[in-house]
């Protein structure tokens, strides 16, 4: 199983950009599709980006698009989200995930997508002050 390991999140004011990134490693990176969920104490983790395993789609949550951007480098088996006009209600703990896949047409979107053969990461706290 691959492993996942978020970095990059923090404390930010309203308006300002956070870059996360996430660091596979255990398994070749460019056979997964990788995404980006979030979840708030008390809600269900919500999808927030995808992108393909190499990186020929993206697929965004209508609340990001225009602001975030997702993109990878399968050379460092790295999956970046770049933040951008944050707003407090982008506060939430950010999780990387991987599901494999043979298809670059394709991404996943779905929590249950990721029920069987996906991969997590531990979460890196993103927090948005108004």
């Amino acid at each position: 199983q691959v492993r996942l390991v978020e970095s990059g999140g923090g404390l930010v004011q309203a308006g300002g950009s956070l870059r996360l990134s996430c660091a596979a490693s255990g398994r070749t990176f460019s056979n997964y599709a990788m995404d980006w969920f979030r979840q708030v104490p008390g809600k269900e983790r919500e999808f927030v980006a995808a992108i393909s395993r190499l990186g020929g789609t993206t697929y965004y949550t209508d609340s990001v698009k225009g602001r975030f951007t997702i993109s990878r480098d399968n050379t460092k088996n790295t999956v970046v989200l770049q933040m951008n006009s944050l707003k407090p209600e982008d506060t939430a703990v950010y999780y990387c995930a991987a599901k494999a896949t043979s298809s670059d047409k394709y991404v996943f979107i779905r929590l249950a997508d990721f029920a069987d053969f996906g991969a997590w990461g531990q979460g890196t706290q993103v927090t948005v002050s108004s």
